[in-house]
């Protein structure tokens, strides 16, 4: 049986939370929102101690919440999500499939957790992503409409991902969006991370960019539906009582 590390991208600031402390350690309920993903990751059975990537700063706060529950990894500098990822290579060991997710995005559910691990196993090699349909960007969906857009061709296979301020006004009306959670072939994404250049405004290593290395080489990408408001992150005060009232409701 394939193995996996889940590892769970923390080292995010609060600042639009207008919060001290890092963002996945703010409550939603009495308890951290990322306590709420590590106990669907425990639940989902993948993974008994998944890797979090860190702060500097944030680590004694991390290991004040979660203690021995996972293994940290300190990002030295806050270089993006692909330098982030990068970061937990050496932990991650001799796994074969790297599943990540974010620590802001506490409400995945357990099936679909089991859903995105156990797909590498059905499609050896394949890149496997999330996506998500939303029905339109108005009320409870209007925090979806920053997200990127998965481009399809005729026959449905993925064939981009596109930013939203480099959509075009046709692009910015696909209802189908990449919440950016992934399982990858190990040895694939350690190399193609190694690969990554920061040619961009914010001088990033964005983890989004091996999508197109994936494409190029022909690589299969297999994509799996998630329930929009599973995957929703918590970005906002207004999103956070939101979330509260999700996770009151379930």
């Amino acid at each position: 049986m394939p193995s996996t590390r889940v590892v769970i991208l923390a080292a995010g600031k609060g600042t639009r939370m207008k919060s001290d402390i890092p963002k996945p350690l703010i409550p939603i309920l009495g308890k951290p929102m990322i306590q709420h993903l590590l106990e669907r990751v425990r639940i989902a059975g993948i993974d008994e101690k998944p890797v979090v990537v860190v702060s500097p700063g944030g680590l004694p706060l991390f290991h004040e919440a979660l203690g021995d529950q996972v293994d940290f990894v300190v990002q030295t500098e806050q270089l993006g999500t692909g330098h982030a990822l990068k970061s937990a290579e050496q932990i991650c060991g001799g796994a074969d499939n790297v599943m990540v997710l974010y620590g802001d995005h506490p409400f995945l559910s357990p099936p679909i957790l089991q859903m995105l691990s156990g797909l590498p196993s059905e499609h050896p090699g394949a890149l496997v992503m999330l996506t998500v349909r939303v029905p339109h960007f108005d009320d409870a969906y209007a925090g979806f409409v920053s997200w990127s857009r998965i481009l399809r061709d005729e026959t449905g296979r993925v064939i981009g991902d596109r930013q939203v301020k480099d959509a075009t006004d046709e692009e910015k009306k696909i209802l189908e969006l990449n919440p950016c959670m992934y399982a990858f072939p190990a040895p694939w994404i350690w190399e193609k991370l190694a690969q990554l250049k920061n040619v961009n405004a914010s001088k990033e290593y964005y983890l989004t960019d091996v999508i197109a290395m994936a494409m190029e080489e022909g690589k299969e990408i297999i994509t799996a539906d998630a329930d929009p408001l599973e995957v929703i992150g918590v970005n906002s005060p207004e999103e956070l009582a939101r979330a509260e009232a999700l996770v009151a409701a379930r």
